[in-house]
């Protein structure tokens, strides 16, 4: 009996220390991140920028699995019920984590059933107008908007996108009547053309066409200007106090991933977005470099859904109008 207890003894101490072990020594093998969206977009080329440099600085193999559909939800569900082992994480943008649960409700609880590693990029959108339009400032536009209720309209790239509810939110709080125009694609043609005459539409895509003058931006909903176009101010300086609507991508694990793994892909992420040259790289593609903690992260998430959750409420906004 006394050696069948010390075996036992044993047995358990080996099974105690095998995943402490693991922990330690992670990654030993390659590690997959779910992207929610398709090849090609500002999500999946920003998660193969972080990717290559965490395969450098792990020596395993960090690759990107497109799953995309339902606005980023489908992937995110993925990432919620993947294996807390820290071999599958997830790059998720903010529609998925933050605005379609108050939108189309998800499979999963944004708050419970993701553990959150690091915010890494964030994205303004600009407030553009047609060369035609009289407005010259954001301020006259909000002017023009007063005086001829219902009579402008903004194109964004869909309902329900943060372009869209960004500009609900910018229409409660100036306090106007503009009328929202849906697309799927083409909507560059039409703002250009003036048959919509003002957008709202996330930098990385906008950026190019307002350096070459075919729109003309005269404003951005980040809080502080962007380092890809500083000369633009931000809705907030000009009047709208705290205004701030924002696409934003981070690193989540899923639930009950361990803290000591979470720990160290956050310092690895702190790190990438620390490096001189990839915030150089994102600045061109219109993105700002912010890096957290996972409690902060966990914090904006939070905060983010409450306050989309108001305004999809108050605007009455329903998925797939």
């Amino acid at each position: 009996m006394t050696l069948i207890r010390a075996w036992l003894v044993a047995l358990a101490s080996v099974l105690m220390a095998a995943p402490a072990l693991a922990q330690a020594n992670y990654p030993d093998r390659a590690v997959r991140i779910i992207v929610t969206f398709a090849p090609g977009s500002a999500t999946d080329i920003t998660a193969r920028m972080f990717a290559q440099k965490l395969t450098e600085a792990w020596g395993v193999p960090v690759t990107v699995e497109n799953i995309a559909g339902a606005g980023g939800t489908v992937g995110a569900d993925r990432v919620a019920k993947a294996a807390p082992d820290g071999y599958t994480l997830g790059w998720l943008a903010n529609g998925a984590v933050t605005i379609s649960p108050s939108l189309q409700g998800t499979p999963y609880d944004s708050t419970r059933d993701f553990v959150p590693i690091s915010q890494t990029l964030v994205m303004a959108s600009i407030v553009a107008v047609n060369n035609d339009l009289p407005a010259k400032s954001f301020q006259e536009l909000i002017a023009l908007a007063k005086a001829e209720p219902g009579k402008l309209s903004y194109a964004t790239p869909g309902v329900g996108t943060p372009q869209h509810i960004g500009g609900e939110l910018l229409k409660s709080q100036a306090g106007v009547n503009i009328v929202h125009v849906p697309y799927r694609g083409a909507l560059f043609t039409d703002v250009i053309g003036g048959r919509v005459p003002m957008t709202l539409q996330n930098m990385a895509a906008i950026l190019p066409i307002v350096r070459e003058g075919k729109l003309r931006g005269l404003a951005v909903t980040s809080l502080k200007r962007s380092s890809a176009i500083p000369e633009l101010p931000t809705v907030a300086e000009l009047g709208l106090a705290g205004f701030e609507a924002t696409s934003w991508f981070g690193l989540l694990a899923p639930p009950s991933t361990p803290a000591a793994i979470v720990a160290k892909a956050n310092q690895e992420i702190l790190k990438i977005v620390a490096q001189p040259d990839m915030r150089e790289r994102f600045s061109k593609l219109g993105l700002d470099t912010v890096g957290n903690s996972p409690s902060e992260f966990a914090a904006v998430i939070k905060a983010d859904i409450a306050k989309w959750a108001k305004v999809i409420k108050e605007a009455g906004i329903k998925a797939g109008e």
